[in-house]
């Protein structure tokens, strides 16, 4: 890196990369006649938002807090789904939502009256018992999952006051498996979406990156909409993010144990990059090379042990003070980062078209302070 003014940890979104991802989204929707909203689970650098508005429909939100992120800073279409709804909180959420989806007919005969009462439109997340994910904890058709109302449970009708369909189980896969999981969809719940007004086929859409069949997109969703006569939604979070920034970080030391050198870095996997251990996946570092003279494991700054990992091959020696850089690293990030250890929170940021550097936020003491 050779602008000086990025901090040392930090997460930098590249602007241009962003507006690049949006304009695939955009054209997307005007193809297919989809709406795509963004889901902030995956993606709510909200000082980005002004970028993202003019692309996107609105926002999903699994939470009372995403719900009013969604609607103070995003300020377009509001959907939420949340897995359990808390009582106390739910006379807030309808008010300030668009769509709502409920996870289980339990929960949408406990919230029936206020959802009618208020007149927003309610959906049923259906489980079409298939996906390809092949990590389990990402996976919300695993035998016995908690996430989706099975279709004999609903049976020929539609509840009253149900006007969609919603359902969820890809994760970052191609427009191949979306027609795979469509098949399953309509031999479980076809005439369901006879009855529908729109179905939402919930995110895991790996739309932005690169080999995505985008025809194929437009083609199933153009089919669902003239075969049902539905409205489709959206809401990838991923997509949005992908490959649009990095983690800068800076080597602290290098350990030698038995011959295995280890970079031990001002940032942490466990609590900065989570979804590293938790997938697991091996993160791409910049200017490593698979066949390079140089191995390393990296260390993260927290006390647990497993907070490394290995196989990182360079032209070069690394040494203290040498940069470290982590590819992709905007979305599922920042939305899941810890003080875990009381190490601080890297600071976020913004490459922007013109070269130039614009810190958003630094964290300390009082974040750290804040949460336990």
């Amino acid at each position: 890196m050779t602008n000086q003014q990025i901090p040392s940890p930090c997460f930098v979104v590249e602007e241009q990369s962003l507006l690049n991802n949006l304009k695939v989204l955009d054209m997307v929707q005007k193809a297919s006649g989809a709406k795509i909203i963004l889901a902030l689970k995956g993606f709510a650098m909200y000082k980005t938002f002004p970028l993202v508005k003019p692309f996107l429909a609105g926002a999903t939100a699994s939470s009372l807090n995403e719900a009013k992120l969604a609607s103070q800073e995003f300020g377009k279409e509001v959907h939420v789904y949340c897995p359990a709804y808390i009582p106390n909180e739910m006379d807030e959420l309808i008010r300030m939502g668009n769509h709502i989806t409920f996870n289980s007919l339990s929960q949408w005969e406990l919230y029936k009256d206020k959802v009618k009462e208020v007149g927003i439109e309610a959906a049923l997340r259906i489980n079409p018992e298939y996906s390809e994910v092949t990590t389990d904890l990402y996976n919300p058709a695993v035998k016995g999952s908690r996430l989706g109302v099975r279709s004999e449970l609903i049976g020929d009708t539609l509840p009253e006051g149900i006007s969609g369909l919603h359902f969820h189980t890809l994760c970052e896969n191609d427009a191949e498996v979306l027609e795979r999981t469509l098949e399953a969809v309509e031999e479980r719940f076809g005439h369901l979406l006879h009855q529908a007004k729109w179905v939402n086929f919930g995110g895991g859409h790996a739309i932005t990156r690169k080999g995505y069949n985008i025809e194929l997109l437009i083609q199933l969703i153009q089919n669902i909409k003239t075969n049902y006569n539905v409205d489709v939604i959206l809401e990838p979070g991923s997509a949005v993010g992908w490959e649009t920034g990095f983690l800068k970080s800076t080597v602290l030391d290098v350990v030698d144990s038995e011959g295995v050198k280890t970079l031990m870095i001002d940032s942490s996997f466990a609590a900065h990059m989570p979804d590293c251990l938790e997938m697991p996946y091996k993160p791409r570092v910049r200017g490593e090379n698979p066949d390079g003279e140089f191995e390393y494991n990296i260390g993260g700054m927290t006390c647990l042990a497993g907070d490394f990992i290995g196989g990182f091959k360079f032209d070069k020696e690394i040494k203290a003070g040498d940069t470290i850089i982590f590819e992709d690293m905007i979305h599922y990030t920042m939305v899941k980062t810890t003080t875990f250890n009381g190490v601080n929170l890297p600071s976020i940021g913004m490459l922007k078209t013109d070269g130039s550097f614009e810190l958003f936020k630094s964290y300390g003491y009082e974040e750290f302070i804040s949460r336990i």
